[in-house]
């Protein structure tokens, strides 16, 4: 099944665990909400927390795509929560929005391509079960600390369901041994610029040597809108797609940041048309736009810009 583009400038992490944050978070004009029933939930609220996310991705969720953030797959929650939030019934309206459960299970603490097959075996399975079309359900995959870094390619490359991989910056700093407890922030005494640098570039390169979209990772302190807005002004500059975000003061920041400016969506508005015509009427796999040469490569470019325009309210 050919894989959709969603769009995930912003990613608001819902803990399952709380009826009130999943209801608050309908009214939120994010990208891609996820229902989180690994590390904002405690061992003992999991079992509710995975039936309220199960009841929550059957609703209509006006278009947006929702996600389902699992436990990671070495735990004995994992299996159930991805055939629970599945094979949830029910067809939420909107274009693009699926039929059935969740469209993307967020994978976390993902150390080797071999967690994502397990993955994509066992939502097959689901689907099959819950009678959906097999391959509908999409993967993200959270590279969160050095095994996972050093396989990255690997994992990138390990399913055809692979939509996103994520930066974890919390559990990372841990596996490597940042001296800091500031998520998001740079630690004291660094004098190498970024400390996340190399990790997201890692993650960036892999994610688009396979067509995959880059997102990065929450900032912790949610009331300091200006340090928010700087990780993620970087990320974007990087070229990351997304980011995820916290709490509800951090969504318009991303929403902006991420999304392309009013010049680059009508270029690569331009783009599409011509590259469009030239393939359909011309028959002709590539073509000038001004003095610029363009191709399917050029294309798929300008779709990524474009959806991001449209999701941002930019005028066609």
């Amino acid at each position: 099944m050919e894989r959709p583009y969603r769009v995930r400038r912003s990613c608001l992490a819902v803990p399952a665990s709380s009826e009130r944050f999943i209801t608050k978070a309908r009214g939120l004009g994010v990208d891609e909400l996820f229902l989180d029933l690994e590390d904002a939930v405690a061992p003992a609220a999991k079992t509710q927390a995975r039936a309220n996310a199960a009841a929550a991705v059957a609703g209509d969720w006006g278009g947006r795509t929702v996600a389902v953030r699992v436990n990671d797959a070495t735990t004995g929650w994992a299996h159930r929560d991805v055939i629970d939030v599945v094979s949830a019934g029910g067809a939420r309206g909107g274009a693009g929005a699926g039929v059935g459960g969740a469209d993307v299970i967020v994978l976390p603490k993902v150390t080797s391509p071999g967690h994502v097959v397990w993955l994509d075996l066992l939502l097959g399975q689901a689907e099959q079960e819950a009678g959906l079309p097999i391959g509908q359900t999409g993967i993200e995959a959270q590279i969160e600390d050095a095994r996972g870094l050093a396989a990255v390619n690997a994992i990138a490359a390990a399913s055809p369901r692979l939509e996103a991989l994520v930066f974890g910056p919390a559990d990372f700093m841990a596996s490597v041994g940042i001296r800091s407890l500031d998520v998001g922030g740079q630690p004291a005494g660094y004098a190498g610029g970024d400390v996340y640098h190399y990790a997201l570039m890692r993650i960036l390169i892999a994610a688009r040597a396979q067509g995959l979209q880059a997102i990065d990772g929450p900032y912790l302190k949610v009331r300091d809108t200006d340090g928010f807005r700087r990780a993620a002004v970087s990320a974007a500059a990087l070229g990351y797609d997304g980011k995820w975000v916290l709490h509800p003061s951090q969504v318009e920041a991303a929403n902006e940041v991420f999304a392309p400016s009013p010049e680059d969506f009508e270029h690569a508005s331009r783009i599409i048309e011509a590259y469009d015509h030239a393939t359909t009427v011309d028959q002709r796999g590539a073509v000038m736009l001004g003095d610029e040469m363009i191709d399917e490569a050029s294309r798929k470019m300008a779709q990524a810009i474009v959806a991001r325009g449209r999701a941002a309210g930019l005028p066609a």
